[in-house]
Formats: C-alpha cells, structure tokens, sequence
C-alpha cells in the first residue's frame, strides 16, 4: 500500500508487487519479467481480434456491450495470428485485468516501435469517456483499439503493442511544471544539441518542453523515410526483422532555393579548397521538406534527450494552430533513455511520427514538432532504460524500429 502523502509514477518493483497483490492480473500465462520496463508494463494481446463498425468510447456502458453492438468480425490471433487490413479499427482484448486501489490511476501509450509502423493504438476501459486513461480505482479488464494505417500488418496472442503506467496522486502533485522543468535543466541537462547542453534561454516550454526536427540530412540530404503506398504485408510476428526496402522510401531534403540561384557566384566566391556542399554553392542548407498530405513520415529531432533516473516522460502530439501537421504518436520514454553517469554519451535523439493532414505543408530544421511532459518517479527504478535487451532505441542514429533491418545498429 502506498502512502496518501507519496505521489509519482511507480517504478519496475512497484509494478512487480502489484502483479504479486493483484492490483494487475497478468492472467493465466504469467509474468513475462522482460515485459517489466523501468516505469511502464508491456500490456499483451488476447485470444481474438474484434473487427469493428466503428471506433468508440463506451461512456456508461461497458466494453462488452458495445462489442456485441458493433462487432462485424472475429479473428483468432492464436496459432499464426490473423491480419489486420488498414484504416479499419479492431478491438483486442488485452491478457491484463486492473483492480487498482483508489489514489493510483493509470495511462497507456503505444509503445515506440508500434508508432514507427503506423499502427495507431489506444486502450479503452468500462464506463470510460476518455482513451488511454485510466481512472483510479478501476476494475475490470483492458481493451486495445487497432488500427493499422500504413501496411496491413500480422498479428497474434501475446505480442505487445502498448505499455500502461501506474501513478500514484493526483496530476498537479507528479507533473513537473515549466519552472521546474527550467530549474532542473540547469542543475542536470536534459536536452544537448551536438554533445552541448542547450542554453537555459534556448529552451522553448508551454505546459512541457518542446523538440525541433533535425534536416540537416546526411552526405546524400537523407533526412528520414516515407511510408511507401501498398507496401506488402508487414508480419510482426516475424523473430528477425525484415528488409525495409519494400515499406520504405528515403526522404531527401529539398536544395535551397535562394542557394540554388546564386551556387555559382558562391562557389566563385569561396575561399581556395572551401567545401562546396552537396546542392551546390559554399555550403549545405539546413534544409526542409514538403510533407505529401496524409503520408506517414519517420524523421528525428534536432535535439538529444536525457531522462534521469528519478523522472519519467511522455511524448505527446503537437498540433500548430492550422492543425495541418500532427506530429508523435508513440508517447513514454522511460527513466535512463539517453541517460549515462559515467558521460560516455550526451543524450538520444527522438524518433518523431509526421503526418500532415489536407495539404502538403513544409516543414523546416529547427522548427518546433512535439513536446516532453515529466512526471516524478515514486522512487527511483532498480532498472535503467538501456541497460537491458529490450532497450531498442539508446543511442539510436536512424527512425526505423525495431521490426526492420537498420544499416546502423542501435546501441
């Protein structure tokens, strides 16, 4: 039992005793311990998948209910699992059943490798008006929407497509404020832009701390990938991970235009043995891209991030105000991400989601996508992020997730 004066998001042992008090029913399979993250529990699909009308919220009714109102199909993901066409919502059971006590609520997030697919989740619980967020003191069971939007994917009994974290309190007590996000970056940084802490005055916060796209690109201009239109089936019951070429285009960023007229008085003008730049004239632009309405984007952001040991974070989505452009939609990162004591490294870069919505739109580096949220750990975790095999993304250098082949291996 926590204390009513302790608040925070409960770390891996937390979680672990709760499984062992049956705050959370794993079910009849057990206790998966690689499932256990530092702040959050890897939530595993269930037997079926419900093919649905419609995607909804149950409101007063429970989930139940409205599965037997709008179901139109039922698909067995034991065995070798079934597949779930696009843009068509699906209602999976989850194997996990809550009974939390009151005073301890709950949220769930797709995990980070289930957003680089673009398969867009979120969990439902009875008696809800809200996704992804659990009230305290909730008890009953746990249902994920599906809904695949780029590739048609496979899917079976036991995979993990979301996470769920614990906290204890109330919202104001364990969110950290602008303020105090401000001061804790001067003691411990936790944003660093080419191995430098970015200045206190750089730093861009509105209810979270905001991340900036990277465009540079590399000695080509590659700056990210695109979804590619009627790709093959993407099997995420696969053990390896697969070529990303079928699924994948590169995104090269587009030649300055202004540069682009004056490349050859530039070059001219340069001094003797100068680079001349991939587009020509003295130098490489920053860069930018022109976003193709409605398709899926994989870029990183400029900034690398550093999540201490006592703190966890959300991503969350970023709509500017033309509401033409929705950036992330995975969300935690979890105590350690771009975290190292000894120093042998200044943060990880953040793998960024982008769709734009009606009509092409520009994006450009430095231009500000998405934004951080903290929140206080109940206690620091006995486990780090990028301390295990199941820490996908420490360090990492590209967007692709974990499901596809990566020319440079994240370490």
């Amino acid at each position: 039992m926590i204390p009513p004066d302790r608040f925070g998001v409960l770390p891996n042992h937390y979680l672990m005793r709760a499984i062992e008090g049956g705050v959370i029913d794993v079910g009849p399979m057990g206790l998966v311990a690689k499932h256990v993250q530092p702040a959050s529990l890897d939530l595993r699909l269930g037997d079926v998948a419900y093919r649905m009308r419609c995607s909804f919220l149950p409101g007063n009714a429970d989930v139940e209910s409205r599965i037997r109102e709008l179901a139109i199909d039922k698909l067995d993901l034991n065995g070798d699992g079934a597949v779930l066409e696009t843009n068509r919502p699906y209602l999976i059971p989850l194997q996990e059943r809550l009974r939390l006590p009151e005073g301890i609520r709950g949220k769930a997030n797709p995990k980070s490798s289930t957003g680089r697919v673009d398969v867009f989740t979120r969990v439902i619980t009875d008696g809800s008006y809200r996704f992804d967020e659990i009230a305290a003191g909730y008890a009953g069971g746990l249902y994920l929407e599906v809904v695949p939007l780029s590739f048609a994917v496979r899917l079976r009994k036991g995979l993990t497509l979301n996470q769920l974290r614990l906290v204890a309190g109330r919202r104001e007590l364990s969110e950290l404020s602008d303020d105090d996000v401000t001061e804790l970056h001067r003691r411990e940084p936790l944003l660093y832009v080419k191995g430098e802490a970015v200045p206190v005055r750089r730093l861009k916060l509105s209810g979270g701390l905001f991340l900036s796209l990277d465009l540079r690109g590399d000695g080509q201009g590659r700056v990210g990938y695109r979804a590619r239109e009627s790709a093959p089936l993407l099997d995420l019951t696969l053990p390896e991970p697969v070529d990303p070429a079928p699924f994948w285009e590169t995104v090269v960023k587009e030649r300055d235009l202004a540069n682009r007229r004056t490349g050859d008085a530039a070059s001219r003008d340069s001094p003797p043995g100068a680079a001349t730049g991939v587009y020509g004239g003295g130098f490489s632009p920053p860069g930018r891209v022109v976003l193709t309405e409605k398709k899926f984007y994989l870029l990183m952001s400029e900034e690398a991030v550093v999540i201490p040991p006592g703190l966890a974070s959300e991503m969350t989505a970023y709509d500017p105000t033309s509401g033409e452009l929705r950036t992330h939609y995975a969300g935690f990162f979890d105590p350690g991400f771009g975290y190292d004591p000894a120093g042998g490294f200044l943060g990880a870069k953040a793998a960024l989601e982008v769709r734009a919505h009606d009509v092409p739109f520009m994006i450009e580096h430095g231009q500000q996508v998405c934004k951080l949220t903290f929140e206080r750990m109940l206690e620091e975790p006995t486990i780090l992020y990028g301390r295990g095999p199941e820490s996908n993304y420490q360090r990492q250098t590209e967007a692709l997730g974990k499901y596809f082949e990566r020319k440079t291996p994240h370490r």
